[in-house]
């Protein structure tokens, strides 16, 4: 488990979070609680989170597939993250394919690692939590590299995965039923480190 200590560590107040652990998430078990804090980061309605249900419990019974959590002191969940080693038959491999072929990098869907959900409950953001959690997943993954997909938007989120050595591989990648275009995004690993 790795600990993110509080203000009191000698780092940047703003680049912390208080006292907040990673660590292993059996997000089966904690799934309701999860999609309640990317329902509140990312904005989704009922109806959304009925269908990610699923979508998340489908995706845990797949082998190989791993999740951590970010937790407060009293067992809050305040961000988790889950990915698995990338399938080109999985849903999102199909769908994204084409884009990557188009640019000459479909080779990234064979020997990655995919970021399936990363989200930070907005009370936690911008204080290392969604780092924290995105480089302790991917410096277990076996894989030598890793994918994921974020809104196609100058966020806050692209800029921490650029950050981490992340770089477009497609952008204005339409999902079916997704009211955004995607990028694309994919970096070596480990992750570059600061």
């Amino acid at each position: 488990m790795a600990h993110i200590p509080g203000h009191g560590s000698g780092r940047r107040p703003d680049a912390i979070a208080d006292d907040i652990v990673i660590g292993p998430l059996d997000l089966s078990a904690r799934v309701d609680e999860a999609l309640a804090v990317q329902a509140v980061a990312f904005g989704l309605g009922a109806e959304e989170v009925a269908v990610r249900r699923q979508i998340v419990l489908r995706h845990m019974a797949t082998p190989g597939a791993r999740a951590l959590g970010a937790t407060t002191p009293d067992g809050r969940l305040a961000g988790f993250v889950y990915g698995m080693p990338n399938d080109r038959a999985h849903w999102w491999s199909t769908v994204v394919e084409p884009y990557l072929r188009a640019r000459g990098h479909d080779d990234w869907l064979d020997g990655s690692f995919v970021i399936t959900e990363l989200h930070v409950h907005p009370r936690h953001q911008n204080r290392g939590v969604g780092r924290a959690l995105i480089t302790a997943i991917t410096d277990t993954a076996a894989e030598t590299r890793s994918i994921l997909s974020a809104i196609d938007t100058d966020s806050p989120a692209r800029g921490l995965y650029h950050s981490l050595g992340y770089v477009d591989l497609a952008r204005q990648v339409v999902f079916p039923s997704a009211p955004k275009p995607y990028a694309v995004m994919g970096a070596p690993l480990p992750l570059r480190r600061r």
